[in-house]
C-alpha cells in the first residue's frame, strides 16, 4: 500500500480546514495512518524544502511553514500520491479546479492551504521527516 505525506499548512489550520481535508481524504477511501499537530522548526523546514534552497521563494516558504501550527498526516491507499495530488489541485490556487482543496480554499500561491508529496520517493523521505514508524498504525 502506497503512502504519502499531507500537510494542512498554517493558513488552513487557522481557517479551520483540518476536518474538511481529513474528511475529503476519508470519503475518497484513503486511510489516515498517523496524524499530529506541530510547530515546524526552522531545521525541519529547511530539510523539508531542501530541494528549493537557493530559489527566490525559499525564504518565504520556510517563513510561512514555521509561522503557526501545521497538521501533518500520513495517508495510505492505492496510488495515493497521485490520487491526493489530484484532490489537492494545482499548486497555484488560481489554476486549481473547483472541487479540489486548493480550488475551493486556496487564495495565494505562497499560502496554498495544503502540501502533498509529489512522488512515492518524496513521500517516504517526507514521512520520515515528520513521523517515526512507531508513530504510525499498520
Amino acid at each position: 500500500m502506497e503512502r504519502t505525506l499531507v500537510l494542512v499548512k498554517p493558513n488552513g489550520v487557522a481557517r479551520g480546514l483540518v476536518g474538511e481535508v481529513v474528511s475529503r481524504l476519508e470519503r475518497r477511501g484513503l486511510t489516515v495512518k498517523g496524524a499530529r499537530m506541530l510547530m515546524v522548526s526552522q531545521e525541519l523546514a529547511s530539510r523539508h524544502y531542501a530541494e528549493h534552497v537557493g530559489k527566490s521563494f525559499y525564504a518565504d516558504l520556510v517563513s510561512f511553514i514555521t509561522s503557526a501550527p501545521v497538521f501533518a498526516m500520513v495517508v495510505a491507499g492505492p496510488s495515493v500520491v497521485s490520487v491526493v495530488r489530484t484532490m489537492m489541485g494545482a499548486t497555484n490556487p488560481l489554476d486549481a479546479a473547483p472541487g479540489t482543496v486548493r480550488g475551493d480554499f486556496g487564495l495565494d500561491m505562497g499560502q496554498n492551504v495544503v502540501h502533498s508529496s509529489d512522488s512515492p520517493v518524496s513521500a517516504e523521505r517526507e514521512i520520515a521527516l515528520f513521523f517515526s514508524e512507531e508513530d504510525l498504525v499498520p
